[in-house]
C-alpha cells in the first residue's frame, strides 16, 4: 500500500471512529507502529487530525470531547489490564463511588465478583455493569443525563452526594498531567467529579497511557489531591509518556503499572496481588534505572510511597527488604 493510500485510510478511520490507536492503526492498514505514527504526524501536519500518546483524534483541541463510541474503541487493551489491577485493590465489605468512562465501566464489570460492596456513581453504565451483581448495593445519584457518556450531571447529581463520605473514589478522564492534574473537556462532568472526589478519602485515577501529558480544558482533580495513579506501561518510545510519569510520582502520587509477570521486578514488601491480576511495578526514582541505553518508557515500575526525603527512603527499602 503506498503512503498516499495509508493515509486516506488512516483519516477514514478516524473520521469514523473519532479517536483510533496506533496499534489498531497499524493493523487495519497491514504496516508497523512505525510508519502508521510516520503518517499521523504527515496528517497533523496538514490539520486534518490531532495526534495523542498511542493514537490519533478528530482535530479540535481542548474544546472537543469523543463520545462513548469512540472511545470505548481507543486502548481497550490498556484499559482492560488497568481495570483488572483496579478492582484489586477494593476491599469485600468498602463504600466506593466510581465515576463514568470507558475505563471506569471495565472496573465496575469486575467490582461485580466484590461482595458486600456498595458502589455509589453518576454512571448509567457502571450501574448496568453492577445490575445483576450479587451482594452489591448500586447507589445513583440524581440529575440531568449527558447522552454523549450515559452519564448524570448537573446540580441534582452534585446535591445528592453532599454528606456522602466513603473510602475511595475511582475517576478516569480525558487527559492527565503532573501540572494541573486530572481534566475533562466537559464543563458539567467536571463539576461532578469534584463532587465525587469530595466525599472519598483517596482519591485513585484510571489513565491509560495515551492520557499522560494531555491536557484537556477543565480540571477535575489537582496533582496533590490524587491518591494513586493505575495506568499501563507505556510502549518504549513514548518517552514523553514515561516523564510525565515520573513528574507525577515526584509530587507524591502512588504509581501502579499494569504489565509483566510477579517475579523479581515486584517491589519488596509490596502488596501481593490475587490470581490472574496483573503485578504491580515500581516507578523508578530520578536516577535509578536498570538499564542506562533504554528510554524512559522501557524501565517503568510501580507502588511509590510517595515522595521521601533519600534517607528516610533509604531506611525505608531497608526495613521492606528485612521483611
Amino acid at each position: 500500500m503506498f503512503a498516499a493510500e495509508r493515509r486516506q485510510l488512516i483519516l477514514e478511520m478516524v473520521r469514523a471512529n473519532g479517536a483510533v490507536s496506533l496499534r489498531e492503526l497499524a493493523r487495519v492498514v497491514q504496516t508497523s507502529e512505525v510508519t502508521v505514527r510516520r503518517d499521523v504526524r504527515a496528517l497533523e501536519a496538514e490539520g486534518l487530525l490531532d495526534r495523542r500518546h498511542g493514537g490519533a483524534v478528530l482535530p479540535g483541541g481542548f474544546t472537543r470531547e469523543s463520545g462513548f463510541p469512540q472511545k470505548s474503541h481507543l486502548a481497550t487493551a490498556e484499559k482492560t489490564a488497568i481495570a483488572d489491577l483496579a478492582a484489586g485493590l477494593v476491599e469485600e465489605g468498602e463504600a466506593i463511588v466510581v465515576g463514568a468512562g470507558t475505563t471506569t465501566q471495565e472496573l465496575a464489570r469486575r467490582l461485580a465478583r466484590v461482595p458486600g460492596l456498595t458502589v455509589v456513581t453518576n454512571s448509567l453504565l457502571v450501574a448496568q455493569a453492577l445490575a445483576h451483581a450479587n451482594r452489591v448495593e448500586v447507589v445513583m445519584t440524581g440529575g440531568t443525563l449527558r447522552g454523549s457518556n450515559y452519564a448524570l450531571v448537573g446540580s441534582g447529581a452534585e446535591q445528592s452526594l453532599q454528606g456522602l463520605r466513603v473510602s475511595r473514589a475511582f475517576l478516569s478522564g480525558s487527559g492527565l498531567t503532573a501540572e494541573r492534574g486530572l481534566s475533562t473537556s466537559n464543563m458539567l462532568s467536571a463539576s461532578v467529579d469534584r463532587a465525587l472526589v469530595q466525599a472519598a478519602a483517596e482519591v485513585v485515577v484510571l489513565a491509560d497511557h495515551t492520557k499522560l501529558g494531555t491536557d484537556t480544558m477543565f480540571q477535575t482533580v489537582p496533582t496533590d489531591v490524587i491518591t494513586r495513579l493505575v495506568t499501563d506501561e507505556p510502549p518504549g518510545h513514548d518517552d514523553r509518556a514515561a516523564t510525565e510519569l515520573q513528574a507525577l510520582a515526584d509530587q507524591g502520587v502512588q504509581i501502579t503499572v499494569a504489565g509483566g509477570a510477579a517475579g523479581p521486578d515486584v517491589a519488596p514488601g509490596a502488596d501481593s496481588v490475587p490470581a490472574g491480576r496483573q503485578p504491580r511495578r515500581d516507578v523508578p526514582l530520578p536516577g535509578q534505572r536498570r538499564n542506562h541505553g533504554a528510554g524512559p518508557g522501557q524501565q517503568l515500575r510501580s507502588a511509590l510511597l510517595g515522595e521521601q526525603p533519600p534517607g528516610e527512603r533509604a531506611a525505608r527499602v531497608a526495613d521492606l527488604r528485612r521483611r
